[in-house]
């Protein structure tokens, strides 16, 4: 069972940057796409970007591209969001998400972690 561990998240002013965190505590993602996704108050939840963890292709929402980066540890099984010149309407809830390959859907998600960019 894939279980999702999210760090990374906290305050930081527009323009600074944070690097978010999910790890595996269960299987490898090695038969898995790896999504990051965020919600914000009074907004639907938003795709942000996601990554092939078998060979590493990436994905990135239009609002991110050139800001944000995802990446994986492959020794870690981990995935990472860098997230440089944070602007307020990034501030959200952002959740780590999980697709085996057989499937169409994100099947497993984190908790989630609060990113609040002030300004």
């Amino acid at each position: 069972q894939v279980q999702l561990v999210e760090s990374g998240g906290g305050l930081v002013q527009a323009g600074g940057s944070l690097r978010l965190s999910c790890a595996d505590s269960g299987r490898t993602f090695s038969s898995y796409d790896m999504g990051w996704f965020r919600q914000a108050p009074g907004k639907e939840r938003e795709f942000v970007a996601a990554i092939r963890w078998s060979g590493g292709n990436t994905y990135y929402a239009n609002s991110v591209k050139g800001r944000f980066t995802i990446s994986r540890d492959i020794a870690k099984n981990t995935v990472y969001l860098q997230m440089n010149s944070l602007k307020p309407e990034d501030t959200a809830v952002y959740y780590c998400a999980a697709r085996h390959l057989d499937y169409e859907d994100y099947d497993y998600w984190g908790q989630g972690t609060q990113v609040t960019v002030s300004s």
